[in-house]
Formats: structure tokens, C-alpha cells, sequence
């Protein structure tokens, strides 16, 4: 997993969070990715998706 702030896209006010989780030791597969406003709103966005491949993740 990945967390990154762009800080030219913030300067920018373009959506600089991003966050991805790839591959193993998840899913071989697995990709998810979103550029969002805040690293809550990254949060919001990709903790359902990543639910869905049956990932538990603590609060």
C-alpha cells in the first residue's frame, strides 16, 4: 500500500492524495487506486473496495 501527496497537484488544488494497493500479499491481481483531496477521502473510497476482495482492515 502506497499513500502520496502530490505537493505541485496541491499547489495546483488538484486532488493530491493518492493512494494504491497492489498485488500480493493481497491478490495477485489486486489494484486499487484513487487520487482524492485527503488522505480520509483516499480512505472513504478504496476501504470498501479493498473490503470486497476480503481484506480486513482495523480502524
Amino acid at each position: 500500500m502506497l499513500f502520496k501527496a502530490d505537493a505541485e497537484r496541491m499547489r495546483h488544488g488538484v486532488r493530491p492524495c493518492t493512494f494504491v494497493a497492489k498485488g500480493l500479499p493481497f491478490h495477485e491481481d489486486l489494484l486499487v487506486r484513487t487520487d482524492a483531496a485527503s488522505v480520509d477521502a483516499c480512505l472513504e473510497m478504496c476501504l470498501p473496495k479493498l473490503s470486497e476482495r476480503g481484506l480486513v482492515v482495523p480502524e
